[in-house]
């Protein structure tokens, strides 16, 4: 058995951008987990959709074998985390599973909002903290100015940070070795019965449901019996294995140790992130505490546009979902788009990503309708209703207030920008909380509407600041607002799709500015089609689609004019028949373009 004080386990945090995948493949590569032929760029990034878009979408493990300056040799567990706020749960599900993180700094950037989130979180589970400063190879790096701003704003001492390049390979030698120093060994019997955390499960399609674990007590053997805690339910381990990057069957797995076992799982609802795993026979007192269970802040319906893909659509989720615990979803049905989902997730990059997964792993043609967020109604007969589905909203007769959720964002951007974001802030129903000047840096605190940030605020805000400011948030409460329902009409019939809550005073612009967009994205017809946006019976914006023309005279030779004229007569009432019984396809893309508004 591998001694535990010989193992460190540890991630990697870091605010978007400032290299974690490239580290992480330094390290790995420092390590010989990988020779040089086999590596490549994100070498953990196993999704397409992470390598295109660069950027990490599910936090991956691996097991590396390192020798230490003083000769011992150790086993270090490390994992690569994301770092878009989107995907912050990923983040605090490997931070409880790890001892200690490493606290990736881009020398050229300093501290950006992630930065500070993902250090509150890490502190939070007690982890011990190592910072990197990376990209020292750039010629605009700054150690100096930015170890300084480290310790002002987070209160770390950065003074004996390592100076790292995660592209050149510079300093990661030293950085290992503080790791080995610094970060605790994991505690836990050998002797004592088994106590498991499960980190994390997906599913392979060819050995199933596959089960990331963290011994905290006991082992785990290959044809040993064990059970989950929270649903009871007993398996026989069939394989048991760890990432070097690549899979490794083992034994078995002792105290402090991270790896995977398979078990004929295959119900995948079973695998409830953050159980406990204990022995059948010598089952443990009490479950391992878990994680804070994720909170979806973005809801959107997700519709096949085969009606006959709903089976599919259902098995395609259950299986994101294991992969992906911080997404959920529940059936409903609309009159336009008939069964689907209404499915909940942690911000738009991650709608954005799941409907993109389930269109390549599941070729799946969906329907998405308008994000919208979760709004309280309060009815004058004192009853008060969640409303998750805008199309839903009850008649505003019987209707006493409509409360939505507010959010606390914290920015960070260059000096020259805050006037920008201020404005912008303000014009999103805002109210500033701190404003607070770090250097050459302001970190912006504000209150502000979720729905006002749910559409394009982080692109607007990416815009003025030319990319350099940061933004993260956590929910604050519900505040009671002016609401009303905007419909868009096509042809006088309501697309409920793209049905949206939003502030009386912004409906008109919105209004407006989705008529635009869908007259660019919709097909011209053979009639003239109608593009609305009402509130109520009222219509607040129109705009036309001129319909096509084809020339029916165009074979028509000599003669008198009235020939003519009576080929285009018919033409007409062709069309006027047509625009009464006309029925105008909207491409799915519109459904999702519709709602990228630029100011």
């Amino acid at each position: 058995m591998i001694d535990n004080k010989k193992i460190r386990n540890f991630s990697i945090i870091a605010h978007i951008d400032h290299g974690k995948s490239t580290l992480a493949d330094r390290i790995i590569q420092f390590c010989g987990g990988l020779s040089d032929r086999e590596m490549k760029e994100q070498v953990l990034d196993n999704m397409d959709l992470e390598r295109e878009r660069g950027i990490t979408i599910k936090a991956q493990t691996v097991r590396l074998n390192f020798q230490s300056s003083d000769g011992q040799k150790y086993i270090l567990n490390l994992m690569d985390t994301p770092g878009h706020v989107d995907f912050g749960y990923e983040v605090s599900r490997s931070l409880a599973a790890c001892e200690g993180s490493i606290l990736v700094v881009d020398s050229t950037q300093g501290v950006e909002a992630q930065t500070l989130a993902n250090v509150y979180q890490a502190l939070d589970v007690d982890n011990e903290i190592v910072i990197a400063l990376n990209k020292i190879d750039l010629p605009s790096s700054d150690p100096k100015r930015v170890a300084d701003q480290i310790e002002d704003v987070i209160g770390l001492d950065a003074s004996e940070a390592p100076h790292v390049s995660a592209k050149t390979g510079v300093g990661i030698g030293e950085l290992l070795d503080k790791i080995v120093k610094e970060i605790p060994s994991p505690v836990g019997l050998l002797e004592s019965n088994l106590k498991a955390l499960l980190v994390d499960s997906w599913y392979d399609s060819y050995l199933g449901v596959m089960i990331l674990v963290r011994i905290r007590e006991g082992r785990i053997s290959k044809g040993q019996k064990i059970r989950l805690m929270s649903s009871g339910i007993s398996y026989q381990v069939e394989r048991v294995g760890v990432f070097t990057p690549a899979i490794e069957n083992v034994d078995h797995l002792g105290p402090g140790e991270i790896g995977f076992i398979t078990a004929s799982i295959k119900t995948a609802s079973d695998c409830k992130v953050g159980d406990t795993i204990t022995d059948d026979r010598k089952p443990c007192l009490e479950a391992l505490p878990g994680f804070k269970p994720s909170v979806p802040v973005v809801f959107c319906g997700l519709f096949p546009v085969d009606a006959s893909e709903f089976n599919q659509l259902k098995e395609s989720l259950i299986k994101l979902s294991l992969n992906d615990s911080s997404f959920s979803f529940e059936a409903e049905t609309s009159a336009a788009l008939g069964f689907g989902f209404r499915c909940g997730f942690l911000g738009l990059l991650h709608m954005e990503v799941i409907r993109e997964r389930l269109n390549r792993e599941f070729h799946l043609e969906l329907i998405a309708t308008a994000p919208s967020v979760v709004y309280k109604i309060n009815l004058q007969k004192g009853e008060q209703k969640e409303l998750h589905n805008p199309a839903d909203l009850p008649d505003p007769t019987f209707i006493e207030n409509i409360e939505e959720p507010w959010i606390k964002a914290t920015i960070l951007t260059p000096d020259e920008y805050t006037g920008s974001v201020l404005t912008l802030c303000t014009e999103r129903r805002g109210i500033q909380v701190e404003l607070k000047y770090t250097g050459t840096r302001t970190m912006i605190v504000y209150l502000l509407p979720l729905n006002e940030v749910v559409f394009d605020f982080y692109d607007r805000l990416k815009s003025i600041t030319k990319g350099f400011a940061s933004f993260d948030y956590a929910i604050d409460n519900y505040k009671k607002g002016d609401l009303v329902k905007v419909s868009i009409l096509v042809n006088n019939e309501p697309v409920d799709a793209l049905a949206m809550i939003i502030n009386r005073e912004q409906a008109e612009i919105r209004g407006r500015a989705i008529c635009l967009r869908l007259k660019n994205l919709i097909p011209r017809q053979l009639f003239k089609v109608a593009l609305q946006a009402a509130i109520g019976g009222k219509v607040i914006a129109r705009e036309t689609i001129s319909p096509m023309r084809k020339d029916v005279t165009a074979k028509c030779y000599g003669g008198d004019v009235s020939r003519k004229r009576k080929l285009l007569e018919k033409q007409k009432a062709g069309k006027k028949k047509m625009r009464q019984f006309g029925n105008v396809d909207i491409p799915q893309t519109a459904f999702f373009e519709a709602l990228k508004i630029s100011d």
